[in-house]
């Protein structure tokens, strides 16, 4: 009798997959075989790949077992179909068994930490044949197949209801932002006025900043369209604040930056403010504005100074522009507190989906 890592209940037995079933490698599959008026599912490393007219598997059910790239991933699959050569699949069993459990227990070894490494990695036949599984018997395999599921559903509606929290946090800082913010051609409160930006700052264009020139020991952060990009040893704005505009890519990003830094040639920066504000304020507008939506397209979005001096802004007095401004973060502190709680609850499900598998391979479930 095999040993295995710990006591099973009685009547369950530690097996290698081996001592389960044979596998078979699949079969190349020419790109030009996968035709949208194909009927026969084409099965790779990590799932559907598209569809052709001739199956490499005529009956049956099988588990598909990535081969390489995305080694080690488990999928169950009908015939007809087609497997490719980054993939393997189970052509013959030597036990009866429950599919759906055997799938289960491999996906809960996680083959891909035995993987062999290099730009593509792989794993071979001989490694799933050595990996030992506890196999009870047939009617406890179902049971246990039936209660995951149960268990697991209840998992999928707790990440359902997390993600619609997500979203509504998401809409929730929207709404507040178009509430704060009024539309252009609407009537503005006493105090207010519209202003063009080209009347508000003057922008500059960043600098190319050569991949060398990025060093982790440098101690000057570098700014690129969307965030920070490295670190580097000489500062191109040398003191103050500003804001960082995407103007390559990620266009219309904004990001409020503390000198001294760099900022690389695919953002712009205010480098003159024509007009005492709170600087909080004018970023918090322009993300607002949602800038991206006037990018000129292309292989590579961008926006233009133009763009961006000519989009008018409600402009309060400075008191009011520092009350929006602390109002908003007060905002902001609550979302990033919701968000928090949403990915620890995340981070609690990925928990609980392992302690139900492993109580289940222990005969605890």
């Amino acid at each position: 009798m095999t040993e295995g890592p710990y006591k099973l209940p009685e009547g369950w037995r530690w097996v290698r997959l081996g001592e389960v079933f044979r596998l078979k490698n699949g079969k190349f599959i020419r790109a030009s075989d996968l035709t949208s008026q194909g009927k026969v599912p084409v099965y790779g490393s990590n799932g559907l790949l598209g569809f052709t007219t001739v199956p490499l598997l005529r009956k049956g059910r099988t588990i598909v077992i990535g081969r390489v790239g995305a080694c080690g991933a488990i999928n169950i699959v009908d015939a007809p179909c087609w497997i490719s050569d980054n993939a393997m699949f189970v052509v013959e069993w030597f036990t009866e068994c429950e599919i759906e459990y055997v799938a289960l227990t491999l996906r809960n070894i996680e083959l891909s930490s035995f993987a062999k490494k290099g730009a593509q990695p792989s794993i071979s036949q001989e490694v799933v044949y050595n990996a030992l599984i506890p196999l009870p018997p047939l009617e406890e395999q179902r049971r246990i197949v039936a209660r995951i599921e149960e268990l697991m559903g209840r998992v999928r509606e707790a990440r359902r209801l997390r993600e619609e929290a997500k979203q509504e946090a998401k809409r929730l800082w929207q709404a507040v932002l178009a509430q704060t913010f009024p539309r252009p051609g609407s009537e503005l409160p006493a105090g207010w006025r519209w202003v063009r930006l080209g009347e508000v700052f003057r922008l500059k264009n960043g600098k190319f900043i050569r991949v060398s020139d990025l060093t982790s020991q440098g101690k000057v952060p570098v700014y690129g369209s969307n965030g920070l990009l490295g670190f580097t040893s000489v500062p191109l704005v040398e003191k103050g604040r500003t804001i960082v505009i995407g103007r390559v890519g990620a266009c219309g990003a904004i990001n409020v930056v503390d000198a001294p830094c760099w900022i690389s040639d695919n953002a712009m920066f205010v480098a003159e403010w024509f007009t005492d504000c709170e600087i909080e304020y004018v970023a918090l507008a322009l993300y607002n504005m949602e800038l991206s939506s006037f990018a000129k397209k292309g292989a590579q979005p961008s926006i233009s100074q133009e763009v961006v001096y000519n989009t008018l802004i409600a402009f309060p007095l400075l008191e009011e522009q520092r009350r929006i401004v602390a109002y908003l973060q007060e905002v902001q502190e609550k979302i990033k507190a919701l968000k928090d709680a949403q990915a620890q609850t995340e981070a609690e499900l990925k928990r609980l989906e392992q302690a139900i598998l492993e109580k289940a391979f222990r005969g605890e479930l």
